[in-house]
């Protein structure tokens, strides 16, 4: 007998067939789905994934370019390159910056100034590694190396950072580099300055950082998971900076700092054949090496409230009273304007007064220097003589003729933020003050003072000038340019001072200011190994009352006049023109014409057969260690004086 199949069994198959066709439909559908998706990434989406999947192992690294060397006209370096070890963070590997950061602080010792910072510029730059810390001690590697694994997407990179081997000695002229700030970040091409944290601030740097700054180039390379680099896959090498060779001599820099040694002043030196700048000192001066990193707060406010202010380029900004030291262009204007020659004589009886006016305008020299001509006016520099020249010729021509000569301008050099000074005319009084020009100004103006402002930089350019025969020069430092970018190189003076007098007035006034140097104002520096043409100044800083005569012992020093020298030698044919200035120093001739001496006699006498060298490496590494106690012992003293300073205070708000 045949057994019956349930209904219920028959049923409960049916059932099982249909799960099994709906989860095998399911299976396919899904199979389906994963096939054409595979085909979809493999065939139109290939090309974007690749890329991002390359971009997750492949880096485009910046090569920045070395940074060109500067030197001096005899090939010692003043600006190097050394490599350092840099921090960098990449912000598309780091999910939290600022935390990051935070931690990493103690190791590098980044204060919350330095964290707000990086934060900014991570801010504005989120693809390009942004620089932590610059020139990494040994100990700060060793502690990040030990952490290194916690802090994904912080690499050490060996860099080329700048440094200025001879500190303060030519800081005021070549200046330094520093940190890309965000006002420059904005101005500046990002690619050319891809993977480049630094920039010319201020001096040579700046002027010729287009130059310096060279082409950056490229690596492409393969990480792995942790951002490691495995390989290289390609690269474009950066083309160095040109490297450029400046006018100044390293010697007679270095005797021209001895000269200000512990003293406020300014000396520029000018090559008359051509406007080479020879040496070029503002004094004090201050170390550019702490600028390059990030210089501290604590010591960038010492510098800032240093009552001698070594910041300040006194050779390029600071604007004096030029004093005596214009009398030979004055001079000159005179016999240009008809109005003397070199036989005309005047009267000095000690004064000059203008036509219906009883006001006395003192001579240097009480009792007067009796009959003068245009020589002895240079000699004695007599100033009578000028009062009425210049009465004669009036403001305005005088004005337009010092011009001449490059006073009331910038002479041109290259060099960033220089002032021009004031050459007063009624235009400028009537746009500056709102007010006529009087007569009695233009009398003061004579004889370098009143309105009349210079720089010891155009000081020493009209009597490189002078010294030429008039022929016009722009000083400049730059003599030659190694490398891939082209510039232009001043070799030779740029055409000649329109003057009406004889080609021969420029002979007899150098005449003129040799014999001030034998017998005259200069005759302390007289020597017979060679001649010397000079003219000393004294100007007047706080006003003397009517009547009254200078006496510098009742007076504060920083009130003391300011002195004067200005020259050139060997007269036959002149190598070297300069301008000294001493900051509150009293007399010309007694001050500074001695500092001038010491230029020339190493100028012409010792730098061919016994030239001044820099230290060596380990003599230079002496003194910089001597230079930093002696920094610690200042800074010590300074805290003490405001600790000293704070208690009297509080001694006195409790009385």
């Amino acid at each position: 007998m045949n057994k019956m199949i349930s209904p219920d069994t028959d049923y409960v198959n049916r059932i099982f067939m249909r799960r099994i066709l709906i989860l095998g439909l399911l299976i396919f559908l899904g199979l389906s789905g994963l096939l054409l998706r595979y085909g979809y990434l493999q065939v139109y989406a290939h090309d974007q994934y690749t890329t991002q999947a390359d971009n997750n192992r492949i880096k485009l690294i910046s090569a920045p370019p070395s940074r060109g060397y500067i030197y001096d006209r005899n090939g010692i370096l003043l600006a190097d390159n050394k490599p350092v070890f840099t921090a960098m963070l990449s912000p598309d590997e780091v999910e939290n910056p600022e935390r990051t950061l935070t931690l990493l602080a103690p190791i590098f010792g980044l204060t919350d100034t330095d964290i707000t910072d990086i934060l900014a510029r991570l801010s504005k730059n989120k693809n390009d590694p942004v620089t932590i810390k610059i020139d990494l001690t040994e100990a700060q590697l060793a502690q990040f190396s030990e952490r290194k694994p916690f802090f994904r997407g912080v690499t050490i990179q060996s860099k080329l950072t700048r440094t200025y081997p001879y500190d303060e000695l030519f800081a005021h002229v070549i200046g330094y580099v520093g940190r890309i700030n965000d006002k420059e970040s904005k101005r500046i091409d990002k690619e050319r300055y891809a993977g480049t944290d630094l920039i010319g601030k201020i001096g040579i740097e700046d002027y010729y950082e287009d130059i310096l700054l060279g082409q950056p180039g490229y690596q492409s390379v393969e990480t792995d998971a942790h951002g490691d680099i495995i390989r290289q896959l390609e690269s474009k090498p950066p083309v160095a900076g040109n490297d450029i060779t400046l006018s100044l001599d390293y010697g007679l820099q270095t005797i021209a700092q001895q000269q200000l040694d512990g003293r406020r002043g300014a000396i520029v030196a000018i090559d008359p054949s051509n406007g080479d700048v020879l040496a070029f000192v503002s004094n004090p001066s201050y170390d550019p090496n702490p600028f390059i990193s990030g210089i501290s707060f604590k010591d960038y406010g010492a510098l800032r409230e240093d009552l001698d202010q070594p910041l300040y380029n006194r050779a390029l900004q600071g604007m004096y009273p030029p004093a005596s030291t214009i009398k030979p262009f004055e001079g000159l204007g005179g016999i240009h304007y008809g109005l003397r020659d070199w036989n005309t004589t005047i009267y000095d009886p000690g004064y000059f007064s203008l036509p219906g006016d009883s006001h006395r305008f003192r001579d240097w020299k009480r009792g007067g220097h009796g009959t003068v001509n245009l020589k002895k006016s240079i000699m004695m520099s007599v100033d009578t003589y000028y009062y009425k020249l210049a009465y004669e010729m009036g403001i305005q021509r005088l004005h337009d003729w010092m011009g001449r000569f490059g006073f009331g301008k910038e002479t041109g050099i290259d060099l960033p933020h220089e002032k021009s000074g004031i050459m007063p005319s009624p235009k400028w009084k009537q746009e500056t003050y709102g007010k006529n020009w009087l007569p009695g100004e233009t009398i003061s103006v004579s004889i370098g003072q009143g309105y009349f402002l210079a720089t010891p930089l155009q000081v020493a350019n009209a009597t490189a000038m002078t010294a030429s025969k008039g022929y016009h020069i722009t000083p400049h430092l730059l003599k030659r340019s190694d490398g891939a970018a082209p510039v232009k190189v001043i070799e030779k003076p740029d055409g000649k001072i329109d003057y009406n007098g004889k080609p021969s007035d420029w002979l007899l006034m150098h005449n003129a200011m040799e014999e001030t140097v034998q017998k005259g104002t200069a005759r302390g520096i007289y020597t017979d190994k060679y001649r010397i043409a000079g003219k000393t100044g004294t100007a007047q800083v706080k006003s003397i009352a009517q009547g009254k005569s200078y006496d510098k012992s009742t007076l504060d020093k920083r009130h003391w006049d300011h002195a004067w020298f200005t020259g050139f030698a060997p007269v036959e044919e002149p190598s070297i023109a300069l301008a000294v200035l001493v900051e509150n120093g009293g007399g010309g001739s007694a001050v500074a014409a001695p500092v001038g001496r010491a230029l020339f006699d190493y100028w012409i006498m010792q730098r061919k057969k016994n030239p001044i060298l820099p230290p060596s490496p380990d003599e230079l590494k002496q003194i910089k260690q001597q230079k930093a106690i002696e920094k610690a012992a200042r800074d010590l003293l300074r805290e003490q004086e405001a600790e000293l300073t704070a208690q009297l205070e509080a001694a006195a708000s409790t009385d």
